[in-house]
């Protein structure tokens, strides 16, 4: 919706959707830096095993240093980043120029001071999820996005689209204080009274910032992968490759959030309170292998999706206001490129949570490493060069970009899961399940396309709610038919719900 939104007002080929796309990385990036994937790397396992131990006086002792250091070390990196925001802003687009430039700079400048709350939050997650809390924490950034919508469409009659972008980043700040805001109440609730503190002489607050180095490096390392793209999507001769590289990604990140990243965030707290020896690899290789088949069921459609109906999924989420047909073409080309490595993706969340239920941060810190070397290598090459090799428009270079980091994910992808199976065992699917999975995804975008060619009214919002319904529908009916056991839970849950 918010998306939608910014998409109606500011379209995609026009300075303000890019300076705007641009803008947003910056919260982004930190509050994934500082929180949540680091916070589940090394905070998580640790305060979940003291309150499973029955420690709770020590797991709020260390929720206080963890909470302290981090709202220290922000502030810090708030104040910094205020004064430097041209460099920031060099930095990340440094194909930008003149007007584009400098209305990043005001951007970047408003949201930087949000980035503090954000980062409060994913430690507010951090405490749900070990509880076993998981819908406020995954649910707050609901408010990050409604204040966002309610900043851009309230004064939006009359106001200049320049003017209004910078309204848009006013709401981001707001939001960041009330998604923070909501979760507090309830933190406070379960883990009782947080002392502050900085934590010194603290063995499980040692432990937490040993594991925090180099989780902290591989985040990192992800999030300049994803500086790294616009970085070169900002050096393509083409207005809006900015903004349709944050689009795509947009798309894409949504199956890894719903289906890959939340398995993963429930499964994490109870791989860390696995039991010890032969009978925790046992129980991680079990959870691993359930989790990976429910992972599986829902990526392998989604990918299949955004390549065969990927337009009708843009159009259905952008396409309004002066984000137009053309727009959406771009969008469906560039998110085709990000479709080669979205199952990788998915199931590599699970595999890297499980490196950290064992509490070993540093291998896929490695991994991590070599899938931004080959990303921006590659990209560099494909995005760059790659038009002009096949005599394309220019701006077709995002295609290769994503297609590159599609190809960098399944790299490491295939590397955690050899070096995790030299360490628990056979992480196989059951058998036959990846051929049913796909077989049914198949079928489901033939029947689709045959809606397309019979009711011919796929450029309309309506017809794209159909056809993906249908898309859906013949999934999940394939899949019964099948006999995928994914698809017998789901229809036995959605009869209970009834």
């Amino acid at each position: 919706m918010r998306q939608r939104v910014i998409a109606h007002f500011f379209g995609q080929s026009t300075i303000a959707a890019d300076a705007l796309a641009a803008a947003f990385r910056i919260p982004n990036f930190l509050q994934n830096l500082f929180g949540e994937g680091v916070l589940s790397a090394s905070f998580i396992p640790v305060y979940a095993r003291l309150n499973a131990s029955g420690d709770r006086e020590a797991a709020r002792k260390l929720a206080g240093a963890v909470g302290s250091v981090l709202a220290l070390t922000v502030t810090i990196i708030v104040a910094i980043g205020v004064t430097a925001t041209p460099l920031f802003v060099d930095l990340i687009v440094p194909g930008f120029r003149g007007e584009g430039r400098a209305l990043a700079i005001d951007l970047v400048r408003t949201i930087f001071p949000g980035v503090g709350f954000l980062v409060m939050s994913a430690w507010c997650l951090g405490i749900l999820n070990s509880h076993r809390r998981f819908l406020l924490s995954y649910a707050a950034p609901v408010v990050w996005n409604l204040t966002i919508i309610a900043f851009t469409i309230l004064p939006a009659a009359g106001t200049s689209r320049e003017r209004l972008v910078v309204l848009t980043a006013w709401g981001a700040v707001a939001g960041s204080l009330l998604q923070f805001l909501v979760q507090v109440p309830t933190v406070l609730r379960v883990a009782g009274t947080i002392p502050l503190s900085l934590g010194r002489g603290q063995a499980a607050v040692r432990t937490v910032f040993t594991n925090f180095v180099p989780a902290f490096t591989s985040r990192g390392v992800v999030q300049i992968s994803a500086f790294l793209d616009a970085m070169i999507a900002s050096l393509l001769p083409a207005t809006g490759a900015v903004a349709v590289i944050s689009n795509a990604q947009l798309l894409y990140m949504l199956p890894i959030s719903l289906f890959g990243m939340s398995v993963a965030a429930a499964e994490l707290p109870e791989l860390s309170e696995a039991g010890l020896g032969d009978e925790r690899y046992e129980t991680l290789r079990a959870r691993l292998a359930r989790s990976s088949s429910q992972i599986a069921f829902f990526v392998v459609p989604s990918a299949v999706a955004v390549v065969a109906l990927g337009d009708q999924v843009a159009r259905l989420v952008f396409q309004s206001g002066a984000f137009t047909a053309a727009d959406v073409r771009w969008v469906w080309v560039t998110l085709g490129g990000a479709a080669l490595g979205l199952v990788a993706a998915a199931l590599g969340r699970l595999l890297t949570s499980a490196y950290y239920a064992l509490h070993d941060t540093r291998t896929p810190l490695r991994f991590a490493l070599l899938r931004v070397i080959l990303t921006v290598g590659l990209g560099y090459l494909a995005a760059i060069y790659g038009p002009r090799w096949l005599g394309l428009d220019p701006r077709w270079g995002t295609v290769g970009l994503t297609a590159s980091a599609g190809v960098a994910g399944w790299a490491e992808f295939l590397l955690l899961r050899r070096t995790l199976i030299s360490r628990l065992g056979d992480l196989s699917f059951p058998r036959g399940l990846l051929v049913r999975l796909w077989g049914g995804a198949a079928g489901a975008a033939a029947a689709a396309w045959l809606v397309i060619a019979a009711l011919g009214f796929a450029a309309t919002w309506v017809g794209s709610i159909v056809i993906l319904a249908v898309y859906c529908a013949v999934y999940f009916s394939l899949t019964l038919l099948f006999k995928v056991p994914e698809a017998a839970d789901l229809a036995r849950r959605l009869r209970l719900a009834r």
